[in-house]
Parts: C-alpha cells; structure tokens; sequence
C-alpha cells in the first residue's frame, strides 16, 4: 500500500503511535500526531517533519486517509466515530505493519486469548531459537511490529484491541488459546469480543485452537483446523499421553511435568507454541529444547519465598477471573489475595469453583466489595480481610492480613481476577508491590 502524500492521523504518542510515525514518514506520508498530553517524542518527530497536536483530534480530521489509533481507542470514542462517519480508515499498529510489509518480510505465527498469550509467544520464540531462527516475541509485546524488520519469523502477540482494529492483517498461521469474559468495558459485550479474537484466523492456513475451551472449538474455521488438548489427543491433534506432551504425529515432544511455569494451562500454552513452530518447519527435538530452555516471564504463578512453611506466589497477571481460575486451581490450600478492577466482568462463577480450596481471602482494590459479596454467598465460612488503604503500604497490610490467615502448607497467592491501574501503573508493579511485602515479612511468621 503506497503512502506517498497521504494524509494520516496517528492517535497516541507513546511507544507503538511514535513508531507508526516514524515509519509512515519515511513512506512519505503526511503525518500529524496527537495526544491528550504534551509528549516527550514531540520534539523527535517535528524534528522529522511530522506535525503534532494536543488534544482530542477531532479538528485534525479534513482530508486524512487513515487513522491510525494506540489500541486502547474503543470504537465508542469521538475521534474514532467522528473518524469512521467520515470514511476515514480506522487501524492500529499491527495493520499497518502488515500493509508495509516487503517482499521479504519475515514471516509471522501469531497468537491471542483472554490469557496466557505472553507466555506463549515467549515460549514460542525460545523454540525457533533453539531452531536458529531469527526471531523475536512482539506485538502486544515487545518492540513495535512496524520495526521488526531484521528476522526471519515473528512470534506475535496480538490483543483483542489490535484485532479489532486490523482489517487485512492475516498471519498464516494463528493459535486463539481461550476465550472468557473481558474488556467488555471496550467492546461491548463478549460477542464482539469473540469477534475480535477469531480475526487472527483471517486467511490462516493452520488454524491452532483448544480443544478444551467449547467457545474457542465453536469457532475454529474448517479444513485449517490444529487442535490440542491436555487430555489424550485424537488423530492429527497435539495433547498428553503417560505424562509427554505430543505432536499432531505422535511424536513425543517434552516431559509435561518440565514445563514452567507450572500448571496445565501452561501444558496448554506449551502446546499451543510448539503447533504453530512445528507448522513452521521446527523439529521435535528443537521444540524440547526450547521448551526445556524456556524462562518463565515475571509474574506469572511465580514463586517469591516460603516463609513459616507458606509459600508465597505471584500471579499478578491473572488480571481477569479466567487467568485467576487456573491459577487457583494450582494449590489445594490458598490464602488468596485478589481485587482491582474488574472490568465489568462478574467475579461469582469464579467464587464459586474455588471456594472449596479456599482458607482465607484478602481483598484490596476499587472493586474489592463484588469480589467480597461473592465469597458471602459461595465461601460464607471463609474469612475475609478488605484493605481499603490505596497509597504505598497498602500491599504490606495486604501480605500481613494473609500471614496471619495462612498456616504452614497453605499457599498466598496474589491472582487478583482483576486490572491493576486502580493503585498501580501495571500488573508488574503490583507484583513487585506483593514479593517486596513478602521479603519482608519476619522469618517464621
């Protein structure tokens, strides 16, 4: 797609919007970027002709093209509605990395789901590694895809936010991991939200997908179709048989016990990057080498300390009830600490699958008193703590509250169902706010 002389709006001056901008510049574009705030890539990009603007962008809008938008931009907000009743064409990052793409470019396995989607593009990338393969794990993650340039396979990361706003992107190869509810605060309802996801799937000529996620199943186009599943597979499908993850030939991969971060949603996730590498040409023999390489990303059912015979574990990813329910379903015993925003998304179905290995629960966040309400009616017998401290030490009062609600064997374990930027400037830094409370916790306690 030439972008000589067009006129281009790119919404969002941070990592992902400055990128676009760079590279749509260089195309010869007319560029004009805005943001709410004045951004300290402003002065890179008027240096390199681009025009830049504080504001909403709605005065920006005459005879641009294309709108190109940071993936937090619902399609409820102004700039894109008053841009879409214009014709303007709406997209983000990863679509305009796919228009731009030359005649060499390198070839992309792309994944999504409600969760475990980083943990599966990082494993993926250990993989074609092991394979020697140039590569790297971007998208949603990562370097911008508009940059990635100097490699021979991309494993790519893409949001339900990014498929959303893509129009022609169509990786030839695609796993869609899981499907639950989320960010129905952005799309509307889990229909569109679903909608979003199985785009990955445009054009793909292996179609990867869980078998054991009936919403995910149902959606999964026809001949293109790469099941897997953590039970026995069928034929042509990857699964676990005697305790060894196999391909769709019956080829014994990796020990399933091996993988890392623990859990059969990561036997899920392992499965799930070793279809799309061995679509792509990698050996049995490379995947286990990836797979047993593999280190893990922070925050994801990470151990942070034992102390007085609890473990203590990180989770802080589980930013949703889905990613909560395989993590607590990890532990037979669980002290667990949860909350935040929810996103519109109802914490009871939860509640009510994990109330049995339940000890204690404590609850910080704006939306801790749903997550409250539904431990009354499903855990009545449970004891629950609410923190309702939002500035630095809150998390201490957290981690001591579970200390003496936890005894030796159980597990505290922070998968709070719910997003972090209520207190925190991300999910890291909420965990990072739970192991340094842990650390510090007396020896014994």
């Amino acid at each position: 797609m030439s972008f000589d002389g067009v006129r281009v709006v790119v919404a969002g001056a941070r990592v992902a919007g400055t990128a676009s901008a760079r590279v749509l510049l260089a195309a010869g574009a007319d560029v004009t970027v805005v943001d709410r705030q004045e951004m300290d890539s402003f002065v890179e990009l008027r240096e390199r002709g681009a025009r830049v603007a504080v504001g909403d962008g709605l005065d920006l809008l005459d005879g641009v093209r294309d709108l190109v938008v940071s993936p937090g931009f619902a399609p409820h907000h102004p700039l894109v509605t008053a841009a879409l009743a214009r014709g303007i064409d709406v997209y983000s990052e990863p679509e305009l990395a796919w228009r731009l793409r030359g005649p060499d470019a390198p070839l992309w396995l792309a994944v999504t789901g409600t969760n475990g989607k980083t943990t599966t593009v990082t494993m993926l990338a250990d993989i074609l590694r092991a394979a020697g393969r140039r590569t790297a794990a971007l998208g949603n993650i990562g370097e911008p895809l508009v940059t990635a340039t100097d490699y021979d396979v991309l494993a790519v990361e893409l949001s339900s936010f990014q498929l959303h706003w893509s129009s022609t992107l169509a990786p030839p190869a695609a796993a869609l991991l899981n499907l639950a509810d989320d960010h129905l605060e952005w799309h509307g309802d889990f229909d569109r939200y679903a909608d979003a996801k199985r785009l990955i799937w445009r054009g793909a000529r292996a179609a990867v997908f869980n078998l054991d996620d009936p919403r995910v199943s149902a959606l999964a186009p026809g001949p293109s179709r790469v099941g897997f599943t953590t039970g026995v597979p069928g034929a042509g499908q990857y699964g676990v048989a005697d305790g060894w993850l196999l391909d769709d030939g019956g080829h014994q991969l990796v020990e399933a016990d091996a993988i890392r971060p623990p859990g059969a949603h990561n036997v899920a996730n392992a499965l799930a990057a070793a279809a799309l590498a061995r679509w792509a040409g990698v050996t049995p023999d490379e995947v286990r080498k990836g797979l047993l390489g593999y280190t893990p990303e922070p925050h994801r059912n990470a151990l942070v300390a034992t102390v007085g015979g609890v473990s203590y574990v990180d989770d802080s990813k589980a930013t949703n009830p889905h990613a909560a329910l395989a993590s607590l379903l990890a532990y037979p015993r669980v002290v667990w600490v949860a909350g935040g925003q929810l996103k519109n998304v109802d914490p009871d179905d939860l509640v009510a699958r994990v109330a049995d290995r339940l000890t204690g629960a404590v609850l910080l966040g704006v939306d801790r008193a749903e997550i409250a309400r539904a431990l009354a009616r499903h855990a009545p017998g449970v004891p629950v703590v609410e923190v309702p401290s939002t500035d630095d030490g809150a998390m201490g009062e957290v981690v001591n509250a579970a200390a003496r609600l936890a005894r030796p064997g159980d597990t505290v374990l922070l998968a709070p169902a719910a997003a972090s930027l209520d207190m925190y400037v991300g999910y890291g830094a909420r965990g990072d706010a739970f192991a340094a409370a842990v650390r510090g916790l007396p020896a014994g306690d």
